[in-house]
């Protein structure tokens, strides 16, 4: 957990309690609905159906109008590429939206590349057109358009990201029914016009904390499952930490076999075998997200210094630790068998890892003087550049000097020394990009208030309005950092107080999609009063998914529906 200092920290108690290019402008014109607004002739609200524009995250640009589509019987999904590959891939979206949709409406949804008729139409009823590779050039790698109309809905992309973004739109057109796993009643109508939509940030991560407690693939599934819906891209996995070290890794097997053998609290802990590792990765990039797996470095390693008494600087292994304290333990940099032990580390875990980033921490390291903690940040850098992945570390790693083309994850909060910034700023004048994660915004273990029972409150509470209500082109304009210094956002979940998925679960929703939508959506479209009734619409949504939420009283949720 990123802390400022240690007198702030508080042990954490375990609770019992069960998501490229620019933005592009709201276009609010004849016929063009303004996000959020109440629904407009035309719109869907006079027909059952939702409103094009009531959905989080916030469409780019939404244009209503015509008669709606009504998924029946006869439904299909018919499936085009440009490319051989774009058609096994628009075949694969197409299967992933069919499994969807059958256990609810009880339709058997063929999927099929096959048209009915000579004409550019299938067959009357068919419904579902998915077009991949085709499309204004304007869409780019992750946006969509979205038609529909009396005759069906068409999703058009020209990359799969889009098409698959484009069918998590389609499940928020659909009623919140839809997500459950049981025959439904239906009707099933999608209302009519065109959504054209494109992110505003290329990067839109959330991170899972397996370290503090080790979370098994399924619960790591499920969580990607939950981010694919708010078209949430990345998924930064922090694999080390003081509790346990959670990857295997074949040169120093120890800091799994043992280092991975407890967790807050104790506990068995555990680790994630190298096949587990390569499934995950698969599951998450079959949902478009990308793996970003973390190694903290040179502090939150005391797992490592447990394992290898090597590594310590005395020679002497400490025990496994189960508590939640920060900043006592570091590598020793001084030492060369260190840096065979990172060299050995980013070479095995960059094997396993597709994506282009590897995260290498290095925050909160108060065990480590200013001076080894640049050397050894440069010695880290190095070798993940050898390895072929791009640096991003904490941002602390400002303090060090970053290499060309690294990443800076921005943490700070109201707290944060003006020095910290200006450092950041600095770095960030000189070409290093920023993912912006403020503890008192997206951290999403801290509190929502003084009664939540799980999370921590060292960076102050965090209801659903503050967590949503920033604009990160200007967060950190004050400190003099440039709005295009700015990757994007990611939402932290760090597990000292979380266990279980319920627990995960609770803390992460129903912020998550207000950071996913900050990363997503254009300012333009960026209102707390019209948000707020968007994602109460959500809330059914949750439930039917499963999906216990924290009932904030700053939302309108419908009566009758579940969460806490």
């Amino acid at each position: 957990m990123r802390r400022h200092h240690l007198t702030r920290r508080r042990p954490g108690r375990r609770g019992s309690v069960p998501l490229l290019f620019g933005s592009l402008l709201l276009v609010v014109t004849a016929g063009i609905s303004s996000i959020g607004a109440a629904p407009q002739p035309g719109s869907g609200g006079g027909t059952g159906a939702r409103p094009l524009d009531q959905v989080v995250p916030a469409p780019a640009r939404v244009q209503p109008g015509g008669a709606p589509y009504a998924l029946t019987a006869k439904t299909r999904i018919l499936v085009e590429g440009h490319s051989r590959d774009d058609a096994r891939e628009a075949r694969r979206i197409g299967s992933y939206l069919a499994g969807l949709l059958r256990p609810s409406t009880g339709y058997a949804l063929p999927v099929t590349d096959r048209r009915t008729d000579a004409g550019d139409r299938t067959a009357a009823g068919s419904g579902i057109r998915l077009r991949l590779g085709a499309g204004d050039r304007s869409l780019g790698a992750e946006g969509y358009r979205l038609e529909s109309g009396r005759a069906g809905v068409t999703l058009t992309a020209r990359e799969p990201a889009g098409l698959f973004h484009g069918v998590q739109t389609l499940r928020q057109l659909l009623p919140a029914s839809v997500e459950k796993r049981g025959e439904q009643p239906g009707p099933w109508t999608v209302a009519g016009g065109t959504i054209t939509d494109t992110p505003r940030y290329a990067y839109r991560g959330a991170m899972l904390d397996v370290s503090r407690h080790f979370l098994s693939v399924d619960q790591v599934k499920l969580y990607i499952d939950q981010l694919a819906l708010y078209k949430i891209n990345k998924l930064h996995l922090h694999l080390s930490d003081d509790q346990g070290w959670r990857i295997a890794i074949d040169s120093w097997p120890r800091l799994a076999t043992y280092g991975g053998s407890t967790q807050v609290g104790g506990g068995p802990g555990g680790y994630y075998t190298k096949d587990q590792y390569r499934d995950l990765v698969r599951y998450a990039a079959s949902r478009h997200l990308e793996v970003i797996p973390e190694i903290d470095m040179p502090g939150h390693t005391n797992a490592a210094l447990a394992s290898y008494p090597e590594l310590n600087c005395d020679g002497v292994a400490p025990p496994l630790y189960t508590g939640t304290e920060v900043g006592f333990s570091s590598l020793c940099a001084p030492k060369e068998v260190t840096y065979d032990f990172v060299d050995d580390v980013v070479r095995e875990i960059a094997a396993l890892t597709p994506g282009k980033y590897l995260h290498i921490g290095g925050d909160e390291a108060h065990a480590t003087s200013h001076a080894d903690y640049v050397t050894f940040m440069d010695r880290t850098q190095a070798a993940v550049r050898k390895y072929g992945k791009t640096v991003v570390g904490w941002h602390q790693l400002t303090g060090a000097t970053p290499v060309k083309g690294a990443v800076a994850q921005y943490w700070g909060y109201d707290e944060t020394s003006d020095a910290d910034r200006a450092q950041v700023a600095a770095a960030a004048k000189k070409g290093t990009r920023l993912i912006l994660s403020p503890a008192d915004r997206v951290y999403l273990d801290m509190k929502y208030d003084k009664n939540t029972e799980l999370g921590q409150a060292w960076a102050g509470y965090t209801e659903v309005d503050r967590s949503y209500d920033w604009n990160p082109a200007t967060y950190l304009a004050g400190a003099g950092v440039p709005e295009d210094a700015v990757l994007g956002v990611e939402a932290p979940l760090w597990t000292e107080t979380l266990a279980t998925s319920d627990q995960l679960e609770f803390m992460a929703f129903p912020r998550l999609p207000g950071v996913a939508e900050l990363g997503w959506s254009p300012a333009a479209t960026h209102d707390w009063d019209t948000y707020r009734t968007r994602l109460a619409a959500q809330g059914p949504r949750l439930t039917a998914l499963g999906i216990d939420y924290y009932r904030s009283p700053l939302v309108p949720w419908p009566a009758g529906g579940s969460g806490r």
